[in-house]
């Protein structure tokens, strides 16, 4: 809503007052009472921003949002799989040093009952 200026030409009392484009102009004046009311010619024009500001992303499109979204969902997704990967080829290492000390263990074990 814009603010306009009001001016009494019986006592002089000067105020603002904030109204709708579509309200009526007022013509008595609060303080003494009188219809000497008269709006002030070239206000009524102030913008008020409320709020902590206005960056462009705050007017993105719904489809560009989507796509934002689905783009953060899908580089997550993808830095999960690729810790999982890296605990599963842990895991896999671990278990390949215990394989070749039991099929080293199991192939010594064949050489000593060949050798007797």
């Amino acid at each position: 809503m814009p603010t306009y200026d009001y001016l009494c030409d019986a006592c002089g009392h000067t105020f603002e007052m904030f109204q709708s484009f579509s309200a009526a102009e007022l013509t008595r004046c609060p303080k003494c009472g009188e219809e000497k009311l008269r709006r002030l010619f070239g206000t009524g024009a102030a913008l008020i921003f409320k709020g902590s500001g206005f960056y462009e992303t705050d007017y993105r499109s719904d489809s560009y949002k989507k796509a934002a979204e689905a783009e953060t969902k899908s580089s997550q997704t993808s830095s999960s799989e690729s810790k999982s990967a890296d605990s599963s080829s842990a895991s896999s290492a671990s278990g390949n040093s215990a394989k070749p000390a039991s099929s080293s263990s199991s192939s010594s074990s064949g050489t000593n009952s060949g050798s007797s």
